[in-house]
């Protein structure tokens, strides 16, 4: 494990920000340097980074994300950057971004991972609105067998399936990311309890309420949200605020799929809206199997574009 400091040292140049608006901060943490900050959330800073004892025009081809100073003191963020570097370490997928190095022991807390080429899907559908289906199978497939790895490798949920959290190369090779909530099938906690936990608009009707445990179907019904988003062009509930949103999940049911996109395959509408199934045991027995339902549909998709 990396040397760490016992707090981040930052400075900040003259120039604040970079092309695309991202702001520069130089800085490090260990033996990684820091060269500009990329994102941030209520919970955790993401940087750019290369390793601080290498030449200072080398490529800064590393992600090194860091808890926040305030969460510091939070035993339950602290276990989850740790099994971020637990699980990142373990589950090794061409699909699922590992975890190279990390510091969880004493603050600064933070993991290190490479750095991928590509646009999240949610940059993708902000540009497009829908992908081409063929496309949107392909992404779909890869980040369930990425699901597989992580469900029946690591016995993990990883519980913040999104387009956010998709990245898509130029090639159209899909990673997922962000294990930071990552959490075993047996706990619960109440969605109002863990505000940076999941997102809302993704979160499947189980983990909204104290009576059900998460399981992995509630990655599946995740992807689902995301599969029916990817290739409708909107989500599939919309609510007018929180609570609103919630009784959606647990209750209403989706418009459906070839309504919204008429030239959808019967086949893709039929998985998705079992994906989205509010009983978890109603949906596909794993990801495994969606993975395998997809590939078909990819087939017959590229088939049906030969004909």
């Amino acid at each position: 494990m990396a040397t760490v400091e016992s707090s981040v040292t930052t400075r900040h140049p003259a120039a604040n920000s970079t092309e695309g608006g991202e702001r520069t901060l130089v800085g490090r943490i260990g033996p990684w340097q820091l060269v500009r900050l990329i994102n941030e959330s209520e919970l955790a800073r993401v940087y750019v980074a290369r390793p601080a004892d290498g030449a200072a025009d080398a490529p800064a081809s590393y992600v090194l994300k860091v808890l926040r100073k305030e969460w510091w003191r939070d035993t339950h963020a602290i276990e989850m950057q740790r099994r971020a570097a637990w699980v990142g370490r373990k589950v090794s997928h061409p699909h699922l971004l590992p975890v190279l190095s990390a510091g969880v022991e004493q603050p600064p807390f933070y993991t290190v991972s490479p750095k991928l080429e590509g646009r999240s899907l949610a940059r993708l559908l902000e540009q497009q609105r829908r992908l081409p289906l063929a496309l949107t199978l392909w992404i779909a497939r890869q980040v369930a067998e990425a699901l597989d790895a992580l469900h029946t490798t690591a016995r993990m949920i990883h519980a913040d399936v999104k387009p956010a959290n998709i990245v898509v190369g130029s090639d159209g090779h899909a990673t997922l990311v962000d294990l930071g909530f990552v959490h075993t099938p047996g706990e619960s906690r109440h969605w109002s309890q863990r505000p940076v936990y999941g997102t809302l608009n993704y979160m499947a009707p189980e983990t909204l309420t104290s009576a059900l445990a998460a399981s992995p179907q509630s990655d599946i019904y995740s992807l689902g949200v995301t599969l029916y988003e990817t290739i409708c062009g909107c989500l599939p509930f919309i609510g007018r605020d929180a609570e609103h949103l919630l009784r959606q999940h647990r209750e209403a049911r989706p418009e459906c799929v070839r309504l919204r996109r008429p030239d959808a395959p019967k086949g893709i509408a039929s998985l998705i809206h079992r994906m989205l199934a509010k009983d978890p045991l109603r949906r596909p027995e794993s990801a495994a199997a969606v993975a395998e339902e997809l590939i078909r549909l990819e087939i017959e998709c590229f088939a049906a574009q030969a004909a």
